[in-house]
């Protein structure tokens, strides 16, 4: 029983791979928001964190697009927070992105779109991303 358990919560940390994700992103209706394709989110995912759901890399970033949770989820915590997605940012830790990729829709549809996201910037935004999508 106790390794059961074990095993059940080591599973929920696992990361995810590029082509989970890449489904992911199909299914949720992000790609082609503002010009946007699947390889710039699969990108992001991997920048912000390494396609891990459960990271918690900051006391405000969720998850694996790293969801910052003073504009866009609740964490319960943070003063003055905004939760413009309406999701709980625990939500957002766990390998059901569904709820991850319906947030990062309505954050790519603001203004600064992809931009809002530093690691995509830096690392995605110009580039070729063929190797985030090709071979899946």
């Amino acid at each position: 029983f106790i390794v059961l358990i074990l095993s059940a919560i080591a599973a929920s940390s696992l990361a995810l791979d590029r082509c989970s994700v890449l489904r992911a992103v199909k299914a949720s209706g992000v790609v082609g928001i503002k010009g946007s394709t699947a390889g710039d989110y699969v990108c992001l995912a991997y920048y912000a964190s390494g396609y891990n759901p459960s990271l918690n890399r900051s006391p405000t970033e969720y998850g694996m697009f790293q969801i910052n949770s003073y504009w866009w989820c609740d964490d319960g915590k943070t003063p003055g927070r905004k939760n413009i997605c309406r999701v709980r940012c625990k939500d957002l830790l766990n390998n059901n992105l569904k709820d991850d990729l319906a947030c990062v829709k309505r954050i790519v549809q603001d203004p600064n779109g992809l931009n809002a996201w530093v690691p995509w910037k830096q690392n995605c935004k110009g580039k070729n991303l063929n190797k985030f999508t090709t071979g899946c």
